[in-house]
Order: C-alpha cells, then sequence, then structure tokens
C-alpha cells in the first residue's frame, strides 16, 4: 500500500514517517498537493500554522478535495484536521470544506494547549482497536463543526469542550498526535492503517 504525507512545509516528519513505515507499505512525502493524491492513502501531518498550509494547498485544493470525496483515505493530524475544515481564524486561506465549520482560537487562559487530555465520547471503532483514551495535544485553536454529529470524540481544555476528533467517510481528522501519543497512539495510526488498506483493495467499500 503506498502511503503519502502531504508536505506543506510544517517541519519534522520523521516521527510520523516512523509511525507509519513497515508492513510492506511504501511511504513517501510529496510536496505537491495534486501529486500527493496519486496514493492509496493520504496524510496531512500536524505542525505549522493554517495561513501557510492553505497556500500550500491552494494549487491543488479542488483536485484534493474531490479526491477526498470520492473516497480517498485520509488521516488529518492536527493542522491537518483543520485543514479539512473551511476556515480559519488563525490565518487566510481555504481549508478542504470536507467537514462543515470553522477553527477557532480555543476559548482558555493557558495557551496553548500542550500535554496530555483525556478524550470524551470517544466512539470510532478506531478507538476501540487502539484502546486510545488519553492524547497528546499541542494546539492553540480548535475545530468547531457545523453538524456535531461528524465528532467521534471530544475533549475539554479548562472550560472549552471541543472536537477532538471527526470523521467523513473514509476521512478521519484528530486534533491530537496519535504518533505522539504513546503505543495506544502507535495503535490507532496502525488501526487507521489497516482499514485504509481494506479501502484500497476494494473491501469494505
Amino acid at each position: 500500500m503506498r502511503v503519502t504525507l502531504f508536505d506543506y512545509g510544517a517541519g519534522n516528519l520523521h516521527s510520523l514517517i516512523k509511525a507509519v513505515d513497515g508492513d510492506g507499505r511504501s511511504v513517501s512525502v510529496e510536496a505537491d498537493p495534486v501529486r500527493a493524491i496519486d496514493t492509496d492513502a493520504l496524510i496531512l501531518p500536524g505542525v505549522g500554522a493554517f495561513g501557510p498550509a492553505a497556500a500550500a494547498l491552494a494549487p491543488g485544493r479542488e483536485a484534493m478535495r474531490e479526491a477526498l470525496r470520492a473516497g480517498l483515505p485520509t488521516l488529518g493530524i492536527c493542522l491537518g484536521m483543520q485543514l479539512l475544515f473551511d476556515e480559519s481564524d488563525e490565518g487566510p486561506g481555504r481549508g478542504l470544506g470536507i467537514v462543515a465549520g470553522r477553527v477557532e482560537r480555543l476559548h482558555a487562559a493557558r495557551l496553548p494547549q500542550i500535554g496530555w487530555n483525556g478524550l470524551e465520547e470517544a466512539v470510532d471503532p478506531l478507538f476501540a482497536a487502539s484502546d486510545l483514551r488519553t492524547a497528546y495535544f499541542a494546539n492553540g485553536f480548535a475545530c468547531r463543526a457545523a453538524d456535531p454529529s461528524c465528532v467521534i470524540a471530544w475533549a475539554t481544555h479548562e472550560s472549552d469542550r471541543f472536537a477532538a476528533a471527526v470523521r467523513w467517510r473514509n476521512v478521519v481528522g484528530t486534533q491530537f498526535h496519535p504518533e505522539k501519543s504513546s503505543a495506544p497512539g502507535l495503535r490507532f495510526v496502525r488501526a487507521w492503517l489497516s482499514e485504509a488498506a481494506m479501502r484500497a483493495t476494494g473491501v469494505g467499500r
């Protein structure tokens, strides 16, 4: 299975590549958003700011959006999850608009939130497969979904309850960093990879 990380200049991708590599998968990093979707599974990594990431996405935004809508298995992590939404208060530019809603600054005195936080109402099978109940976050912004039914896990920072993870068909977004969330986080990534492999081979479509 081919797994591609879309590189929008977010920095060191080493820990994420290490989490994905193995079991016969070929892992590549691609800065061109159109070439990035020529793959079996796509990852939008999770470090950086919305504005520059949206600018890097812009030349292939419609092509990537259509690929995701057509069923390309995709995992958006932290900023990558935010790019699944329409737009962000953090900076200019358009997200993919796969999940309707806006990214807003967390309503909290201590920002950014950095560290471990519990997951609430984690209902997706990926959580059951990984036993992920506490995850590592590094975020000052949070996604506000227009339709909360797409939220598959919640978290609370101070008094602000926000979407910790979302799903739309084959697209999963996590505000937390599963690759930094110890063994359960790595199991979460591998459970997503197993699901993506089934989609790539036509099983369970």
